[in-house]
């Protein structure tokens, strides 16, 4: 079985659902961004959110998405930077619980924690986050051993607000000859970070996952040709058109892939787990359609529970879901 290392923002999600966005106008919140607050802020947020009944839950894109691939049976890594605290310790032990081999480094600052907003008859999400320890990962904590042994490589988009620290992880997965993939994030950490994602991903990633906001920033175009411009500058490109589907391409080869059914009550984690199942089928030799097909069914669950933790009863019906299929293409 192949292996996979993730790197990302160590974060608590602090879950809370509101039947508007009342609550987004008076915190100054666009209706599915991400912004930066800080600890003052922060905490006057999360009293706001308890008010109302919050949920916690371990994440960050890449912890989510290597969670998930762990669950799957892929040996898995991550690696991130908590503080010395109640959250940090749940962080932990929340990963290694699923299976994941943490190198989590003990910052100076509190945990990072994303809180989240999920508005509307949609389920859009709004994330406010206070980043704490999450931000003094530094090149100077990476080590050519971290990436040993690993087959993927797995960055989200969100930590090119520290470029060098980007710039010297894939440098290191290249050399430990790692398949790189990126998650692109939120259309606004593209917007504000153009020229460093085109260059970082013409020059090393394999795989790019962006949804149409994103695709958009990125490439000034819509889905169809934003995943055209992509598919020429990395190996496989695949565009999340939400509960309308993906697209994925490679080369020449471009298939559409239907949404799996689902109930959807909660959207916070449906690109990273995509991204798991993507990976995960990649892994293992599948075609492309399958990749995003096995991405489909597994985003298709965690949207039908709050926060990005899937339960075992829907775990089990991905599994067989996602056997039946590949045993269909086995043959």
């Amino acid at each position: 079985m192949k292996s996979i290392l993730g790197i990302g923002n160590a974060l608590t999600d602090i879950l809370a659902v509101f039947p508007d966005e009342t609550m987004l106008r008076e915190y100054h919140l666009p209706p599915g961004s991400m912004q930066h607050v800080d600890l003052e802020t922060g905490d006057r947020i999360w009293d706001k959110l308890k008010e109302v009944g919050v949920k916690y839950v371990p994440g960050g894109s890449a912890a989510n998405t290597i969670t998930c691939t762990s669950i799957f049976g892929m040996p898995s890594g991550f690696i991130g930077k908590i503080g010395n605290d109640e959250l940090g310790h749940l962080y932990r032990s929340s990963l290694e619980q699923s299976g994941v081999k943490t190198t989590l480094l003990t910052g100076t600052k509190g945990s990072g924690r994303a809180m989240c907003f999920i508005t509307g008859a949609n389920a859009e999400r709004t994330f406010a986050d206070y980043m704490g320890a999450a931000l003094e990962l530094v090149p100077e904590d990476l080590k050519p051993e971290f990436f040993e042994g690993y087959d993927y490589f797995h960055i989200e988009g969100y930590l090119v607000q520290n470029q060098d620290l980007i710039r010297k992880a894939v440098q290191m997965a290249k050399e430990a000859g790692c398949i790189i993939s990126i998650d692109m994030a939120s259309y606004n950490v593209v917007e504000s970070n153009e020229a460093f994602f085109h260059n970082l991903v013409e020059k090393y990633i394999d795989i790019v996952f962006a949804n149409e906001s994103e695709a958009r920033a990125y490439t000034k175009k819509e889905p169809r040709e934003a995943l055209d411009e992509l598919a020429e500058q990395c190996r496989i490109a695949i565009v999340k058109v939400g509960k309308d589907g993906s697209m994925v391409k490679a080369g020449d080869e471009y298939h559409f892939i239907d949404p799996w059914p689902a109930a959807t009550i909660d959207a916070t984690g449906a690109g990273d787990t995509y991204a798991a199942g993507f990976l995960y089928a990649h892994s293992l030799g599948m075609p492309l359609k399958v990749c995003g097909e096995v991405g489909s069914i597994i985003a298709a669950k965690v949207v039908e529970v709050i926060g990005t933790k899937i339960d075992i009863p829907r775990w089990k019906a991905a599994k067989e879901e996602i056997r039946r299929l590949i045993a269909s293409v086995n043959g």
